[in-house]
């Protein structure tokens, strides 16, 4: 699958980055502390089934679909600030796949691309600060697009070339590869998908632990 493929789409979080964790945790503690605890419970365990979504999606959410509404606090803008601010912090200081130089070495005619839920000029500057920016020569793309309309914008002008696969560790990515007749590829050490064995038989996904795998 990878050493016929003309164009690898890489997910950032729980794929490149050992990031889920950052921001689930970044998350919990910004809601938490305008909101409690319990509230921030729940739009982490929102969050860990929904995710690939920008960040606005899951405040937006949360105040209109968790938030009592007796319960007053900052409103979408506030929240994204603080959690942008606590999740480029954790960016900075997670583990990034050891294997990324060596497979890029390995595939040196394929086109990589990163598409991810995050903040694209966020991973932007961490990637260029963690010097693994250049590995991607077809991009990097994340919000406020989300991953549908990122992936539709790249199809129409031509810059995914096929074969292709998805990389990522979410339903979410699965779906969105299969809409754009992408293979897919499951990275399981780092997802935070309880489930996502179960998933992957029910579904006949190739899975995989990590990056390291490929070489």
């Amino acid at each position: 699958m990878i050493t016929s493929a003309k164009t690898i789409i890489f997910d950032c979080d729980g794929v490149i980055l050992n990031s889920n964790k950052v921001k689930s945790e970044a998350y919990f503690k910004v809601v938490s502390a305008h909101y409690g605890s319990k509230l921030a419970t729940l739009l982490v365990e929102y969050l860990s089934m929904n995710t690939g979504n920008p960040r606005e999606y899951f405040f937006n959410y949360f105040l209109k679909n968790i938030v009592p509404q007796n319960i007053s606090g900052p409103g979408v803008e506030q929240l994204l600030s603080e959690v942008s601010k606590e999740i480029c912090k954790g960016l900075m200081e997670c583990e990034i796949s050891e294997s990324l130089f060596n497979l890029r070495n390995k595939l040196p005619n394929t086109k990589w691309l990163v598409v991810s839920g995050g903040v694209e000029r966020e991973l932007k500057s961490v990637f260029d600060k963690r010097a693994i920016f250049d590995l991607f020569d077809g991009g990097i793309y994340g919000g406020p697009m989300s991953k549908d309309e990122i992936l539709s914008s790249l199809i129409q002008q031509g810059s995914i070339n096929y074969p292709a696969v998805y990389l990522g560790d979410s339903s979410y990515d699965y779906e969105v590869s299969s809409r754009y007749n992408l293979d897919f590829l499951f990275i399981s050490d780092w997802s935070d998908f309880k489930d996502w064995k179960n998933y992957c038989n029910t579904n006949k996904l190739s899975f995989i632990n990590s990056l390291y795998d490929l070489l």
